[in-house]
């Protein structure tokens, strides 16, 4: 009969399983969930999340208390592709006496699209309040992108009573921006 290694020996004696490399012997130990910790006790065991049948009245109760909220998470800017839906949008704000938000951006611009996440939640802080729309510069007549005043991108404007009021150019980062933006429209209410 064979004799174990001497690692083995010494695992044994310690109270810990042994693996063996041969086929015939013990089958290898089962891996532990857990991970060295203090020096006093030698595992620590971890808590495994909850599985599905427990999960759900969890994610059920979550849902109820964002129902009871006020207001969407978020609101999709609309898209303006031309002169007269833009029209048409600051006569609509005008007749409800609101103030518009305008984004412009472009589709190749890194700036812009990472902005513009962002925008639509706070979008939806401002949600029957102030609406908010994009122009995509690539997308409309350049007479358009000229009537604003757009000259570097992203330009978020607030127009009021069909006039521009504020700008913010969004060149830095996009939690600066929207604290500028904060500003600007707290400025107009």
């Amino acid at each position: 009969m064979a004799t174990a290694p001497a690692h083995a020996a010494a695992a044994i004696a310690a109270g810990e399983p042994a693996l063996s490399h041969s086929r015939a012997g013990t089958r290898p130990a089962r891996p532990r969930l857990g991970f060295p910790s203090k020096p006093s006790s030698r595992w620590a065991a971890i808590s495994l999340p909850l599985g599905p049948r427990h999960a759900a009245p969890a994610a059920a109760a979550a849902k109820e208390r964002v129902a009871e909220e006020e207001g969407p998470a978020w609101v999709e800017l609309e898209p303006i592709t031309s002169e007269q839906e833009l029209d048409r949008a600051l006569a609509e704000a005008q007749q409800l006496d609101i103030p518009i938000v305008l984004l412009w951006m472009a589709s190749w611009c890194r700036k812009c699209i990472y902005l513009k996440p962002k925008l639509e939640k706070l979008a939806a802080e401002y949600h029957p309040r102030i609406r908010f729309y994009c122009v995509d510069v690539n997308a409309v007549p350049q007479k358009l992108v000229n009537r604003a005043g757009v000259t570097k991108m992203p330009s978020i404007q607030l127009w009021s009573d069909s006039q521009k009021q504020d700008e913010v150019i969004g060149g830095h980062k996009s939690w600066l921006v929207i604290d500028d933006i904060r500003r600007m429209i707290e400025r107009e209410e």
